[in-house]
C-alpha cells in the first residue's frame, strides 16, 4: 500500500487547474442508462470513483471507451438490471443507478451502497419516491428489489433535502408517465447540470435549483455531448492551499460562481481572493483570523469543504467553530490533526479549535475523501514531515493532487509503505 510525504513549509505559488465535477459526473455517466445509443461526456476527472461507476456501467452491458479526459459511453446493448455488491459496496454513488434502471426496464436489483464512513447517508429517501411513484420495493440479502409495471408521475416531498435522492428521483421521473413535482428538493450545483443533461436527452423538467422541480415524463430519451464544469469542492481545496502556505496561486477554471460560501469564509479568515483574466487568484494572510463555520444544504456551506477548512483554522489566531449538520461521523479527521499539534476538540455537533503556531510533521491516517484532503493541507503547511497513509481515499475524488501541488513547489511525493505501516 502507498504512502504520501511530505515535507512541509513550502510556499505554494504558480498556477493549477482544475479538474471536471466528479460529483456531476458521476450521476450523469447513471442518466446515460436512460438512453439508446452513444454518449460523449468531456471534462471527465480521472479518479477512482469514475472509474468505478465505469466498471458498473460495464457490468451491465453498456460499452465504454476512454479517450483522455473524455468518455463514449454506448449504451445501446445494456441488457442487466443488476448492480452488485462488489462494485457497490465501494462507492455510494452507485446507487444512482437504481432510478434509471427502474425507469428502462421497470425492474432493478442494486445492492445497498457502501464508501467512506462518516456515518449514515440512509437511501430511505429515494425508496420512498420510487413508492410514491409506482414501484414496489423489497430489501433482501443485502439488495434493494425494485419492481414496476409502470412508473407513474407523482408528488413527492423530501424531509431534508438530499441530493442524491433529488437525482434518483428526477433520472426515474423523466420517463414516468404524467408529472412528478419533488419539493424540498436539493439545489447543488450538480442538481443543476443533471437537468441540463436531461434536458438536451430531451427530457422536460423545470426549476432545478430551487426547493420545487417539476417534470413532465416523456417516453423517449435521446443520447447526448456534454462537457463536464468543474469541481468546486477539487477548486476549493486548493485555495485552502494557498491560503494555508501563505502561497500566491491562480486557479484555472474556478467555478467561482458557486462557491459564494466558501470563498466568503475563507475572506473572513483574511484569505485574498481576486478574479482576474484567466482564472482566480487566491492569496494567504501571514495571519489567519478565526471563522465560525455552520455546514449546511447549498447554497450554504459546503460539509465537502469542512475538513480543508478545519486544516486552516487549526492555525488561527485565536478559536473558532466548527458545526457539522450533514453527517455525524465527519470529524474523525481531528484525531489525525491533534497527532499533529493541533488543538481541537469536539462539544456535541460542534469542533471547536484553537489556533497554535505552528503543526508538526508526523504519521497520520486518512479516514475519508475529505478527511485525505485535509490532512495534506496540514501537511503542506507542518513544520518536518508528515506520513499519510490509507491514501486510497484521496484517489477517489483528486485528479494528479500530487502533480498539481508539485507544479505549485510542494515537497511531496509517493513511496510503497514499509511493512510497519
Amino acid at each position: 500500500m502507498d504512502v504520501i510525504l511530505i515535507e512541509g513549509g513550502k510556499r505554494l505559488k504558480g498556477e493549477v487547474v482544475i479538474s471536471g465535477a466528479k460529483n456531476s459526473t458521476l450521476p450523469i455517466m447513471a442518466a446515460t442508462i436512460l438512453t439508446d445509443g452513444l454518449n460523449r461526456l468531456e471534462n471527465v476527472p480521472q479518479v477512482k470513483d469514475i472509474s468505478t461507476m465505469g466498471t458498473l456501467l460495464e457490468r451491465l452491458g453498456a460499452d465504454i471507451h476512454i479517450e483522455g479526459n473524455n468518455l463514449n459511453i454506448n449504451t445501446k446493448h445494456i441488457d442487466s438490471y443488476e448492480a452488485p455488491y462488489e462494485l457497490v459496496k465501494t462507492m455510494r454513488a452507485s446507487i444512482l443507478v437504481l432510478g434509471p434502471l427502474v425507469a428502462r426496464f421497470h425492474k432493478a436489483k442494486v445492492s445497498l451502497p457502501g464508501g467512506c464512513a462518516i456515518g449514515p447517508r440512509p437511501v430511505d429517501l429515494h425508496l420512498k419516491a420510487l413508492k410514491l411513484m409506482g414501484v414496489d420495493i423489497e430489501i433482501d440479502k443485502g439488495y434493494i428489489i425494485a419492481r414496476c409495471s409502470k412508473l407513474r408521475g407523482a408528488s413527492i416531498y423530501f424531509d431534508v433535502p438530499t441530493v442524491g435522492g433529488t437525482e434518483n428521483t428526477m433520472m426515474a421521473a423523466v420517463l414516468a408517465k404524467g408529472t412528478t413535482v419533488i419539493e424540498n428538493a436539493a439545489k447543488e450545483p450538480e442538481v443543476v447540470e443533471l437537468s441540463e443533461v436531461l434536458s438536451k436527452m430531451g427530457a422536460k423538467i423545470r426549476g432545478a435549483g430551487t426547493d420545487t422541480i417539476t417534470i413532465e415524463g416523456v417516453r423517449y430519451l435521446k443520447p447526448v455531448s456534454h462537457v463536464l464544469r468543474s469541481d468546486r469542492i477539487e477548486a476549493g481545496t486548493y485555495m485552502v492551499a494557498s491560503a494555508i502556505t501563505h502561497g500566491n496561486v491562480l486557479i484555472k477554471r474556478c467555478p467561482i460562481e458557486y462557491m459564494d460560501a466558501i470563498v466568503e469564509k475563507l475572506k473572513q479568515a483574511g484569505v485574498e481572493i481576486e478574479k482576474e483574466k484567466g482564472g482566480v487568484r487566491v492569496k494567504g494572510t501571514s495571519e489567519i483570523t478565526p471563522v465560525n463555520i455552520k455546514t449546511l444544504p447549498y447554497p450554504g456551506f459546503p460539509t465537502d469543504m469542512q475538513a480543508q477548512m478545519m486544516a486552516l483554522l487549526c492555525l488561527a489566531k485565536g478559536s473558532s467553530v466548527i458545526t457539522e449538520t450533514i453527517f455525524e461521523n465527519r470529524f474523525m479527521h481531528i484525531a489525525e490533526l491533534n497527532r499533529m499539534g493541533a488543538d481541537i476538540r469536539i462539544e456535541g455537533e460542534s469542533a471547536i479549535i484553537k489556533g497554535v503556531k505552528s503543526l508538526k510533521g508526523a504519521p497520520v491516517m486518512a479516514t475519508d475523501l475529505r478527511a485525505s484532503a485535509c490532512l495534506v493541507l496540514a501537511g503542506l503547511a507542518a513544520k518536518g514531515e508528515t506520513q499519510i497513509s490509507r491514501i486510497y481515499h484521496l484517489e477517489r475524488g483528486y485528479e494528479n493532487i500530487e502533480e498539481k501541488l508539485r507544479k505549485l513547489g510542494a515537497n511531496i511525493r509517493r513511496e510503497k509503505a514499509n511493512e510497519n505501516n
